[in-house]
C-alpha cells in the first residue's frame, strides 16, 4: 500500500514541476510583458499567484514524500499528508 501512496506521490510532484516549467517556459516566451496592458496584466498576475500556489503545494508534497519514505506516517498519525493534499 504505500509503494502505491509513493508512487502518486512522485507522479503528482512530477506535474507540479511540470507545471512550473511550462508556466517559466510561457512567460520566457510571452510576447506582451505585465505593463503593457490590461490583458498582460491580468494574466500575469492570475497565472502568477496560481504559479505560486502550485510551487508552495509542490515543496509541501515534496517534504511530505520524504517523510513517506521515512514511514514517518501511520494509520492515526497524517494530519500533515492530507494538508498537503
Amino acid at each position: 500500500m504505500i509503494l502505491q501512496s509513493l508512487e502518486a506521490l512522485y507522479l503528482t510532484i512530477f506535474y507540479g514541476f511540470l507545471f512550473t516549467f511550462f508556466q517559466w517556459f510561457e512567460y520566457k516566451h510571452a510576447d506582451f510583458a505585465i505593463f503593457d496592458s490590461v490583458y498582460g496584466s491580468c494574466f500575469f498576475m492570475l497565472t502568477g499567484l496560481h504559479g505560486l500556489h502550485v510551487i508552495v503545494g509542490t515543496i509541501f508534497l515534496f517534504i511530505c514524500f520524504f517523510r513517506m519514505v521515512q514511514q514517518q506516517f501511520q494509520s492515526f498519525h497524517h494530519v500533515g499528508f492530507e494538508a498537503a493534499i
